[in-house]
């Protein structure tokens, strides 16, 4: 993809800059005290949904990042599919997540760190629809790094 700049102002990759948004996301779950993953889904270069880690908020498992985003952009679609849509998570999906995505037939998922312990890759790539395409990495070392000062703030208060 080209980008024209009728400006001075550098250009801006649009994986890196909805990943900042994904990384803000990220920070107001860290703020709740919840594990900071945050997520946005885009269509047409606009957000149409945010989420961020609720399950100590919510009590419920199930109310990770990318399921308060899918949520988010069904409202504002008003249907359940996001054909045209790119989700961008700070952290590897889940089998969970991964699988909510397969039934949203997501276009594209965009993510920042790999999960070693719980990516949904690590069990099966099959997992997501066939026609979603998936990149790894952008913003990887921020989305790790918010992820294991969290979990060494947790082990330094036990």
């Amino acid at each position: 993809m080209k980008y024209i700049s009728f400006t001075d102002e550098p250009l801006i990759n649009p994986d890196d800059f909805f990943m900042k948004e994904a990384l803000k996301e990220a920070q107001k779950a860290l703020a709740l005290d919840e594990v900071p993953i945050g997520a946005v889904i885009v269509h047409g270069g606009r957000i149409i949904g945010r989420g961020h880690n609720l399950t100590e908020q919510l009590t419920d498992v199930t109310a990770h990042a990318e399921m308060q985003a899918f949520t988010a952009a069904a409202n504002y679609t008003g249907g359940k599919y996001l054909k045209d849509c790119t989700l961008y998570v700070t952290i590897e999906p889940c089998v969970m997540c991964a699988g909510a995505s397969y039934w949203t037939q997501i276009s594209r998922i965009v993510y920042g760190a790999t999960d070693s312990k719980r990516g949904y890759s690590h069990i099966s790539e099959k997992i997501m629809h066939p026609k979603t395409e998936v990149l790894s990495g952008v913003r990887a070392e921020e989305a790790a790094n918010l992820m294991k000062d969290f979990f060494a703030s947790k082990r330094d208060k036990s």
